[in-house]
């Protein structure tokens, strides 16, 4: 039965040809999803939007979703990141309710907000204009570091595993 679903969603293209999906994704202490989703409903534009755990999906046309998604991002710009979709919601070819379980992707989305609270820091500091300290500097650019030739480079790629 999977299969037929899944034969019959390929056969009658994406449900919404021509729209485009974004992730906005959320790393903040005072931001929340839900107040991003409230942000991009008082827009009233002709859009889909869905509030996940990590922030939004965003679904519209191209140039409706972009003015939306730079308006909220000026609530809270070093803590917003958008990333494209490659599939739009309900599309049979990656849906969960026709494939069993959580997308694959969202796994990835895991490791991706796992380092965004690095970059919101960095853009944070980037913003305010303030310089970074010297113990700051050594965790970025450590004065130990291993350099690797490239002839050893070569050997460990080379080697049978």
């Amino acid at each position: 039965m999977r299969e037929d679903k899944l034969k019959e969603g390929i056969r009658d293209g994406p449900e919404y040809a021509g729209s485009v999906t974004k992730y906005v994704f959320i790393e903040s202490n005072h931001t929340t999803p839900n107040d991003l989703a409230l942000h991009a409903y008082e827009l009233a534009a002709p859009i889909m939007i869905k509030e996940t755990c990590f922030g939004l999906q965003v679904t519209g046309d191209p140039s409706d979703v972009e003015a939306v998604i730079d308006r909220i991002r000026e609530v809270d710009p070093s803590h917003i990141f958008v990333k494209d979709r490659g599939y739009p919601p309900g599309d049979a070819r990656r849906c969960r309710a026709n494939m069993g379980g959580a997308r694959p992707g969202y796994f990835g989305h895991e490791a991706e907000v796992a380092v965004l609270r690095y970059v919101s820091y960095g853009l944070q500091r980037m913003y305010h204009g303030d310089s970074i300290s010297e113990s700051e500097r050594e965790i970025i650019h450590p004065k130990e570091r291993i350099e690797l030739s490239d002839e050893y480079l070569l050997e460990i790629f080379n080697r049978d595993v």
